[in-house]
């Protein structure tokens, strides 16, 4: 591969200019919307009970608003990530995060079933732009050896959101309303823009990408592969993510005080599932891919054994979060497939991972609606594992084949 950085990856003339302190403060600016976006995106499946409670609908209806939002990051991350290439990223910057902020406020105030799903739609269009844009942003103010850290810097905000913000928004709105965890959302979102104006300098000087040249380049099988092992793949994590509260309520018969302790277990699986993720692809490269999924597979299938006990549900939800590690591979491995379209591979990425988290809760609201119980979900996700690890063997194929 060739040592020449992608033009919208290479270090701008901006970070020469900019204090290591200034550059650790735009990286804690970036992230805190990764915070924000992360504890929007996850706080409805621990409070699942509690918005179906309130609006009078069945939980399997509150995971068709998880997948509705996830649909919103799907349609808008490609959307917003070409509609946006000629604006200045700071300014990109702050009108995504600004539309988080709008559609966090209307969730709160949501007075129907269908007008919540018409705002967590609208919430989640600019979440995979802003992730895309976000880690672009950081890799133009780090040298070539260091990309890959300050990327994980800013989407170490995602990783606190799930450890951290989910248990918190869950308990907050359980004792008042999950109405004050969105606002709360929206709250931090303008927290956001505030920091990023503040410490992000104007760079009028960083490349303008062609949209037209991008989805040339994007055009790839390897890329359009990569994409869709992370659509399938990761469908068997929210699966059984999105419905863990009340599978913890009515298979396993815990308190609701379980549902926090839960979320931050899944957090510290997702913790340990990235950091493993990555150093598995250090060392096997794409194939790292294959095992994470078989790992998933097996780890989904006993799934619905382990809930039935409050001593075994713990460790297979932490288990569960270690799915995570699909992330990194297939992240770095799309960067290298997609040479000439990184701005549009990075958002699509996100959009993928949220095809996963609509097809998830799909799936499995639809096995609970007919019979088939709580614990179906595993049993879907696992499936949903090996058909990921079908796709990979596709992909693989493309790989060894000799280039031109």
């Amino acid at each position: 591969m060739s040592d020449v950085l992608p033009a919208d990856t290479a270090p701008s003339p901006l970070a020469k200019r900019l204090s290591a302190h200034a550059i650790l403060l735009i990286e804690l600016a970036l992230s805190l919307g990764g915070f924000a976006i992360g504890t929007g995106e996850f706080s409805i499946m621990g409070l699942m009970p509690n918005v179906a409670a309130d609006l009078g609908i069945s939980e399997p209806q509150v995971g068709n608003v998880i997948s509705t939002y996830a649909l919103g990051v799907v349609v808008g991350a490609p959307l917003l990530a070409i509609l946006g290439s000629r604006m200045l990223r700071r300014n990109l910057l702050l009108l995504l995060m600004a539309i988080f902020a709008v559609g966090n406020f209307a969730t709160a105030l949501a007075p129907d079933y269908h007008t919540l799903m018409a705002f967590r739609f609208f919430a989640g269009l600019p979440h995979g732009a802003y992730f895309g844009v976000a880690m672009l942003v950081a890799a133009s103010m780090a040298p070539p050896h260091k990309r890959a850290k300050a990327v994980s810097r800013v989407l170490m905000g995602l990783t606190v959101a799930i450890l951290v913000g989910n248990p918190l928004a869950t308990w907050l709105g359980q004792v008042m309303s999950w109405r004050y965890a969105f606002a709360v959302v929206g709250l931090i979102a303008l927290s956001t823009v505030a920091m990023v104006a503040w410490f992000l300098p104007l760079d009028k000087t960083e490349p303008r990408n062609d949209p037209i040249q991008e989805m040339r380049a994007f055009n790839r099988p390897q890329v359009w592969l990569a994409l869709a092992i992370s659509s399938v793949g990761f469908a068997g994590m929210f699966c059984v993510f999105s419905y863990m509260a009340p599978t913890l309520l009515h298979v396993t018969q815990v308190s609701t005080a379980w549902i926090p302790l839960a979320l931050a277990t899944f957090g510290l699986g997702t913790i340990v599932g990235n950091m493993a993720g990555g150093w598995l692809f250090d060392k096997l490269q794409f194939k790292a891919v294959a095992w994470l999924l078989v790992w998933s597979a097996l780890v989904l299938v006993l799934f619905p054994v382990a809930a039935l006990s409050p001593w075994t549900v713990l460790p297979a939800v932490f288990a569960v979060g270690t799915m995570v590690a699909l992330g990194a591979p297939l992240q770095t491995h799309l960067m290298d497939v997609a040479q000439g379209a990184q701005t549009l591979a990075a958002a699509s990425n996100h959009a993928a991972f949220n095809i996963a988290n609509a097809l998830g809760p799909w799936l499995g609201g639809m096995a609970i609606s007919a019979g088939l119980g709580w614990t179906s979900t595993g049993y879907i996700g696992a499936i949903t594992a090996m058909a990921g690890l079908v796709v990979f063997f596709v992909a693989w194929r493309f790989e060894q084949k000799p280039t031109a």
